[in-house]
């Protein structure tokens, strides 16, 4: 029988620093900048605050631009020079934010910090010197401009890998695709509107403009344009309840842990890779029903050519995926966040139990391909699984009964809906990899509910290694903290 996933973790999550000071108010999302060392956090006050993750301190206020909560924020990619902020609130509106780089003081220890006063130094007070300078910080952030459209408030936003696209959702049960036509100036290219519920979160594919979303209604759904026409291309369906957040694999195949049985472990290896290289980045979902999923794409045979002259639609555009593990069940309350760090392939997830849990996806011992069964040793008393043995277990620890749903994809336009008692298919081939929990902290944020957590590049001054990562949460109680993983 395939053996479950450990009971204990082999690593430790470490409060590293608060961001300093906290938000008086509820704090919904920490975004990191993707190559500054500063991390933008939206709250209920209806400002978002700048920290550096260099030295854990505020060094600017974004406000004014919004009458309720600002409830996500997002930084544009591939700016060099310039920073460039989204953000979508309440206030049913979606605000563009500017600054330059040149002007921005990342590291205030450099100003002399380590002689300040104890109560300064804990973000208990300021000098009026301090305050006159973050105020001008505030002026240099210059309110571009507003997205108006959506009807209710704005849950999620998000840029496009190339940053040319603006992505929303709103209660108001709608996606928007915006793009941006010069600077300042955009339009409105799509509005999608078949999602039959609030829709929580929205996220780009990392390579392709393929776009997730997350919805009250159970689903999760991609969309893609296709003759100048966006669509949803594909339903995921499983959850049992409201998904809260999704997030994209980084690009290419890491195992942050690698254990399988020597002789086998080049043909496993190859294969896994080679499929995982077909597919894409695999998407991450997670819910009110408390569990975690992964969804891996089938990808299609490709079809004839088609002329570029051509007027007529060869083919369809929908996708086809289906889940392929579930995480450990570790959350007791709903799973409010989870992301996929882009470095180690790590998954980190949070929630209303306030628990921070890192999964790690690692070779299942002594896995062995159907195509090398035959040359398999029986009888040894080794982790090879038998015949009446499933992969799924291995992946999900939830028993040998558990099997892969089958590709789980439908809407109203020629896809194959997924009704409610529909037998499950066996997955395309066992899978060699398992899942596991390597980290958890509980009451990260004391009684108070961990909104949102992400993963960032470490910045302080105690990094000891280049590339390593820390997370992020976000809570309830208007703190930030930054934690380090250890093993």
């Amino acid at each position: 029988m395939s053996t479950p996933p450990p009971p204990t973790t082999s690593g430790t999550l470490t409060l590293l620093s608060p961001l300093t000071p906290p938000s008086l108010s509820r704090a919904w999302l920490t975004a990191p900048h993707p190559t500054l060392p500063l991390a933008a956090t939206c709250s209920s006050d209806k400002s978002v605050r700048i920290y550096s993750l260099a030295s854990f301190r505020l060094v600017g206020t974004i406000a004014g631009g919004h009458k309720r909560s600002v409830r996500a924020c997002a930084w544009k990619p591939n700016l060099k020079g310039e920073s460039v902020l989204a953000t979508g609130s309440f206030d049913a509106s979606v605000g563009v934010w500017r600054r330059w780089d040149s002007g921005l003081d990342l590291d205030p220890q450099v100003r002399g910090m380590e002689g300040m006063g104890k109560g300064e130094e804990e973000g208990m007070g300021k000098g009026e010197g301090e305050e006159e300078e973050e105020e001008d910080d505030s002026e240099e952030w210059r309110f571009a401009l507003v997205l108006d459209g959506h009807d209710s408030e704005v849950k999620s936003v998000a840029w496009s890998a190339g940053g040319n696209l603006l992505a929303t959702c709103s209660r108001d049960k709608s996606v928007w695709v915006w793009e941006e036509v010069g600077e300042d100036d955009f339009e409105t290219v799509a509005v999608l509107q078949e999602h039959g519920g609030d829709v929580k979160c929205v996220a780009w594919h990392p390579e392709e403009e393929l776009l997730a979303s997350a919805s009250y209604d159970d689903d999760v759904r991609l969309w893609r344009e296709e003759v100048d026409d966006w669509g949803c291309v594909g339903v995921l369906r499983g959850h049992g309840s409201t998904v809260w957040a999704v997030g994209w694999e980084g690009v290419g195949c890491r195992l942050a842990g690698e254990r399988v049985d020597a002789e086998r472990l080049e043909g496993v290896k190859r294969r896994w890779r080679d499929r995982r290289g077909t597919a894409g980045p695999r998407l991450v979902s997670c819910s009110d029903d408390l569990s975690i999923r992964v969804w891996r794409r089938r990808p299609r045979e490709r079809g004839p050519a088609q002329s570029p002259f051509s007027i007529i639609k060869s083919g369809s555009s929908e996708e086809d995926w289906v889940e392929e593990a579930r995480m450990p069940a570790r959350h007791e309350r709903a799973v409010l966040s989870v992301a996929w760090s882009q470095t180690t392939g790590r998954i980190v997830s949070t929630g209303g139990d306030g628990r921070i849990i890192v999964y790690e996806e690692r070779w299942v011992p002594g896995h062995v391909h159907p195509e090398d069964r035959s040359a398999a040793s029986v009888g040894t008393g080794s982790a090879t699984r038998g015949e009446g043995s499933t992969a799924t277990d291995d992946v999900t620890g939830e028993g040998p009964d558990q099997k892969e749903p089958a590709p789980l994809n439908g809407n109203g336009n020629g896809l194959a809906a997924l009704e409610e008692g529909t037998p499950n298919e066996a997955p395309d081939e066992h899978e060699p990899t398992e899942w596991v929990v390597v980290a958890e902290t509980e009451s990260a944020h004391d009684v108070f509910e961990v909104n949102h957590v992400c993963w960032a590049r470490r910045a302080d001054r105690g990094k000891r290694r280049d590339g390593e990562e820390v997370v992020v949460s976000t809570g309830d109680d208007g703190a930030v903290k930054v934690w380090t993983l250890d093993f």
